[in-house]
């Protein structure tokens, strides 16, 4: 199981220290939620961000394009440090276009789904993915509260990874707390985002991430083989 916080409630003022601690705390990687003010309404992260903060930790990074026609930024997000590359497949034009640029680029490749958005449309181009990550809430805000009505969509996506010829990670983004992280690992998730939740924690981030990856453990639905 993977803990992944997203720095979307941090203090930008002191992003690379906000990092130091998420790794300090044992996170698998951080992500960026990059928004361009068109595909969602908000603006946050360019990938100057990114690099200036990438010599600061050395957890992986993944940076979830909440963009239109992601693939001119591409390069610039993996030239400044992002190992994962995320993009939505409402947004991009030639999809398996996008995917193959973004492995060619030398980083992991990753669809994002939004709630109305079928699984069936990653069905064709599994040969080209790192991971699917299912939206659990509707991109663009943090805090939003997890639509657990998405728990049968992310069972449904972990069946179709599973009919592909490697393991494919499947993520869930959106309400990821203490109280929600259950529902999600039991429908199939591997990859959980969690950014409010975690820098809300009583105890910190180390007991908030320790927290979380217990409760996903004990819950997630493993994979059947034979």
């Amino acid at each position: 199981m993977k803990i992944v916080p997203s720095v979307l409630p941090a203090d930008f003022a002191r992003l690379g220290d906000e990092c130091q601690a998420l790794e300090k705390a044992g996170v698998d990687r951080i992500q960026f939620d990059v928004m361009d003010g068109r595909f969602v309404p908000n603006l946050t992260f360019g990938p100057e961000v990114v690099a200036s903060v990438r010599d600061a930790v050395s957890v992986p990074f993944e940076a979830h394009l909440m963009i239109e026609q992601p693939d001119h930024l591409l390069s610039r997000f993996i030239e400044a440090g992002c190992q994962l590359i995320i993009v939505h497949e409402e947004a991009c034009v030639h999809l398996h276009k996008t995917l193959a640029t973004i492995r060619e680029l030398g980083a992991g490749a990753a669809v994002a789904l939004n709630p109305h958005t079928p699984v069936d449309t990653v069905a064709h181009v599994l040969d080209l993915l790192d991971m699917v990550l299912v939206m659990t809430v509707n991109p663009g805000f943090g805090g939003q509260s997890y639509l657990s009505s998405m728990e049968p969509k992310i069972a449904a996506a972990r069946t179709v990874l599973d009919g592909a010829d490697r393991w494919i990670d499947l993520e869930v983004d959106g309400g990821i707390s203490a109280n929600t992280v259950e529902g999600a690992a039991a429908a199939g998730a591997n990859v959980l985002i969690s950014g409010s939740a975690l820098y809300r924690h009583p105890e910190g981030l180390a007991a908030a991430v320790k927290e979380l990856r217990q409760l996903a453990t004990g819950a997630y639905r493993r994979p059947v083989t034979g």
